[in-house]
């Protein structure tokens, strides 16, 4: 494998909303068109581009911010829901920013909850930070239809459940970060949650399916 090849920078929204059995977490199922897990149930989220620092520098004062900015703005973009100063809303126009600019949301809003960099085996290198964002019931996601087919609030055992079953495909660190949501009561602990991320071992590899690991 060519170690020279590029790893893209990438960002992941955990947004958590209360449930009736504890927290549920905001996912989407990737299209058709995607380029990477098209199929596969995801978080909201995507590569950072050049415009992310800009809004970076926006929102957090900060250009190094970048991946940050990309999950509020990926939020948006995938899912139709805006983070600002006062918590999720709704964007209104699909794929508007204005709420954001009105009202940018704070580095703390976002905490980190892991970072995930793709092994060198993976066809498609990433280098992905995960944050984590709480939000209300009643929020209605919006998914833009191209990809993100759907996206809705589902707790993370029901998920796993339904993985465990083949209704649902979830790529490696979907399923890792999954698990350790499953644990969390409340969204206060899903914000405070840190893990360290790490690659499957052989015994996995063996007993997982095999999309855990590998697109098809």
């Amino acid at each position: 494998m060519n170690d020279d090849r590029p790893i893209r920078h990438a960002a992941s929204v955990i947004a958590a909303r209360p449930g009736a059995d504890g927290p549920e977490v905001l996912v989407v199922d990737r299209g058709a068109a995607s380029r990477f897990l098209a199929g596969y149930v995801v978080f909201p989220g995507g590569a950072v581009d050049g415009d992310d620092a800009v809004l970076a520098e926006r929102w957090f004062g900060d250009v190094n911010e970048a991946a940050r900015a990309a999950g509020v703005r990926e939020l948006v973009e995938e899912a139709g829901l805006a983070l600002t100063a006062a918590g999720l809303v709704d964007a209104g126009t699909p794929g508007s920013l204005d709420p954001t600019h009105a009202a940018p949301p704070s580095v703390s809003q976002l905490p980190e909850v892991a970072h995930w960099i793709a092994p060198q085996e993976v066809p498609v290198r990433f280098d992905a930070r995960y944050f984590a964002v709480g939000g209300r019931r009643g929020l209605v996601p919006v998914p833009d239809g191209r990809e993100a087919e759907h996206a809705w609030w589902e707790a993370p055992r029901s998920l796993l459940a339904g993985w465990a079953e083949g209704d649902r495909k979830l790529y490696w660190p979907t399923y890792v970060t999954m698990l350790h949501l499953a644990e969390c009561a409340t969204v206060d602990d899903v914000l405070a949650l840190r893990f360290q991320t790490r690659e499957p071992d052989e015994a996995e590899v063996d007993a997982l399916p095999s999309t855990v690991f590998w697109e098809e």
